[in-house]
């Protein structure tokens, strides 16, 4: 075995080993990094050279403003005011409660720009109030964490900037347009899945739509709604980089926060940065991890020999797309959302690329997998709090989940195969 490959199978191998035993992602990461270099005989200052090399962009200072501007909106009191518009947009429907569930999280998820948060969030006042109308507590939640995924194709989402900055040269504009088409989609998809059942099991209907209660709720809501304009406008018309809009968007979050929607004091602000210094210390430390590993990867040429191992298998273009998708979904089972953006983005988007996926239709497709991963054990982040949020087992809640699991697999093989659906809105905008 040449030392090359002696390097491959000690990472690779250390890296999986590392994930079944449970441990944390950032040092199974890590230390098959470090493995591989002793393996090769490298310096071991060259793990602090790639870990700042890896934070040390421009573009992703946007990361940390908008996490800032999702927990200060989440907390600030709008999840009621997106609820109350929600349900006067689709509330008088069969199942109502779950069409309002959906809608507010395509709402909620613009703000948040984070499944675990909406799920928290939201599903503390929408699972115990649908359950309260008759519906059952496992609907209930399955609907929630489902639609939660909505949030990470809405803008603004930080794991775009994550894919943005991987990718290399992806216009971070052009990818928050890209997710706004497939986002409605989703939400279309679980709505049609929700209201199947909803007539089977007989849910209840909502009150008569109003257009007079609809304008009255969407005034009440715009303050919370204008965050996202001014992150999409601002970027989109060359106005602001990301960085910069994210950055407004914290200043202009925590005024709607504090003065109009007074869902916060000066102490729950402070309170609230001190949990956003919590995500971000993760987040960071995942980038700054992940950058030595892709470094070893691309030192060992692994995305090349990845690329010809998965191209020998068919030349098929359409076998070839279910292929990244079925290796996103497994990852996604096994990790966390944004190792597997920074990890597997170097290596499959280059055999995307060679099958005519545009790289902004590729982020999408990567983002919707983790998104299927995040609800999928055993590391399903956002399948754990819902579970949590309902109070009922994981097993349960799973079994509940799997119509809506086949609306998201339709969802992805659409975006897939019809790139309009991705970039018909870049496009269209220049």
């Amino acid at each position: 075995m040449s030392p090359d490959s002696f390097a491959i199978v000690v990472l690779l191998a250390s890296f999986f080993i590392m994930i079944f035993l449970r441990f944390p992602i950032a040092y199974a990461v890590a230390l098959a990094s470090v493995l591989c270099l002793l393996s090769q005989g490298l310096p071991l200052t060259t793990i602090c050279q790639q870990m700042v090399k890896g934070i040390s962009s421009f573009s992703l200072m946007a990361v940390p403003f908008f996490i800032v501007m999702g927990c200060l909106m989440g907390t600030g009191g709008i999840s009621e005011k997106l609820i109350a518009l929600a349900n006067a947009c689709v509330g008088w429907m069969r199942g109502g409660m779950a069409m309002v569930n959906i809608v507010a999280s395509y709402f909620f998820g613009g703000i948040s720009g984070s499944a675990a948060a909406d799920t928290a969030s939201l599903g503390s006042i929408l699972i115990p109030m649908m359950v309260d109308q008759g519906y059952d507590g496992d609907f209930s939640t399955a609907v929630t964490i489902t639609s939660s995924c909505e949030g990470l194709l809405v803008p603004p989402s930080h794991n775009m900037v994550i894919y943005a900055t991987t990718a290399g040269g992806i216009s971070v504009g052009s990818l928050f347009l890209a997710g706004y088409i497939p986002g409605a989609l989703l939400a279309a998809s679980l709505m049609v899945g929700s209201y199947i059942i909803s007539v089977k099991r007989n849910y209840p209907k909502g009150e008569k739509f109003s257009m007079r209660n609809l304008m009255k709720q969407f005034s009440v809501s715009f303050w919370a709604l204008a965050a996202v304009l001014i992150v999409v406008v601002g970027v989109v018309g060359g106005m602001f980089t990301a960085t910069e809009s994210a950055a407004i968007a914290v200043i202009y979050s925590l005024i709607v926060s504090v003065y109009i929607y007074k869902g916060l004091d000066w102490k729950g602000v402070w309170r609230v940065l001190g949990d956003c210094v919590d995500t971000l210390s993760i987040v960071l430390i995942l980038i700054a991890t992940s950058s030595i590993f892709g470094y070893c990867l691309t030192r060992l040429h692994v995305p090349e020999l990845a690329a010809n191992a998965i191209t020998g298998l068919t030349t098929n273009p359409i076998l070839l797309a279910l292929l990244l998708n079925l290796i996103l979904l497994v990852l996604g089972c096994i990790m966390d959302m944004a190792p597997i953006i920074l990890i597997a983005t170097p290596i499959l988007l280059p055999i995307a690329t060679s099958i005519g996926i545009d790289p902004i239709q590729f982020g999408i497709i990567v983002v919707l997998n983790c998104g299927i991963g995040l609800l999928t054990p055993p590391v399903g982040a956002v399948l754990f709090i819902g579970s949590a949020v309902a109070k009922l087992p994981m097993e349960k809640v799973v079994k509940a989940t799997l119509p809506f699991y086949l609306c998201m697999i339709v969802t992805l093989l659409l975006i897939t195969f019809i790139p309009a659906i991705s970039l018909w809105l870049p496009q269209m905008l220049g």
